[in-house]
């Protein structure tokens, strides 16, 4: 299926990954062909592409950018069973995919593909740079940065009420069972893995902005996350980060505390921060969103202009 608009053009894809097809929506801006940069996006934890992350999108097309928005396996409207299985390796896998994807298109650059992540799959793209994966830049929004700190953020009952059904999710996984869900957002005292104050009202404003029905998406994953994501620090990864890195944070953030995301931006040698008074889900939509969405397309113009002379480099 192909959209239209005087501005751009946008398709419904498919790539491979390991063997199982990820959906992909790919923005073309309109007029005449030539080799443009591509900015790669995927969601946060237990999301989905359709959640806001289009309305990005549209306005990096707008600016002449090729754009690649994409679910992971087994998440939206990609293939993949079981379910709702956030399996982290299996995240970076498909992003990995992605960005081969987006170096195989038409009119894309590939010498000049970002990948923008924002809050767990802002600590996906952190790590993958910093792993050495060929990137022209990464945007990081309320990036997952620190396992230890997410679990401390959390606090330790609602933690430990998490680990319950993450043991019987794993041992069910080893005898061949259906996965054990739990909630990816709820209210503070119930059995969730975000349980902060402002999580619940935040996904359910996202849903709402996002034009979609409340059970337009399962808002579960599997349990088995609940005993892994404590030792995924993407943080780790940050120095060895080369391109140019925009990483932004908000003051009240209850489930990627400030302090922490600043001490792992400031480990990136390129990196340009920014910071916004607001809690973790406020930057995709307004009143933030415009302030947010405007300092990403000003870093990408300023590395990565869309119609750059060919007398000089990306800095």
């Amino acid at each position: 299926m192909v959209a239209s608009s005087d501005a751009f053009t946008t398709s419904e894809e498919w790539f491979d990954s390991s063997g199982t097809r990820c959906a992909a929506r790919v923005y073309r801006p309109s007029g005449a062909p030539q080799e443009r940069p591509v900015v790669v996006m995927a969601h946060g934890f237990g999301s989905v592409r359709a959640l806001r992350l289009y309305a990005y999108a549209e306005r990096f097309v707008a600016a002449g950018y090729v754009v690649v928005v994409f679910d992971y396996r087994g998440f939206g409207e990609s293939d993949g069973e079981p379910r709702q299985v956030l399996d982290i390796a299996m995240q970076h896998q498909d992003w990995r995919a992605a960005l081969g994807h987006a170096r195989s298109l038409d009119g894309v650059d590939r010498s000049r593909v970002v990948a923008w992540g924002t809050s767990f799959a802002g600590g996906h793209v952190i790590t993958i740079a910093g792993q050495g994966e060929p990137l022209a830049a990464i945007i990081a929004q309320v990036p997952h940065v620190s396992g230890p700190a997410a679990v401390r953020s959390t606090g330790l009952r609602a933690a430990l009420r998490a680990v319950v059904p993450g043991v019987r999710d794993v041992v069910g996984a080893r005898l061949g069972r259906d996965p054990v869900y739990i909630a990816s957002v709820d209210v503070p005292g119930r059995t969730a893995m975000m349980t902060s104050p402002d999580a619940y009202a935040g996904m359910l404003r996202l849903v709402h902005e996002s034009g979609l029905s409340e059970d337009a998406y399962p808002r579960t994953v599997a349990a088995r996350i609940a005993l892994s994501i404590g030792a995924y620090s993407p943080r780790r990864w940050a120095a060895g980060i080369e391109c140019p890195a925009l990483v932004q944070i908000v003051s009240q953030d209850a489930i990627t505390p400030r302090r922490v995301a600043e001490r792992a931006a400031a480990t990136i040698r390129r990196s340009t921060v920014h910071v916004y008074d607001g809690g973790h889900f406020d930057p995709y939509v307004e009143p933030l969103f415009e302030t947010v969405v405007s300092d990403q397309l000003a870093f990408l113009l300023r590395h990565l202009p869309p119609t750059p002379t060919r007398s000089k480099e990306t800095s």
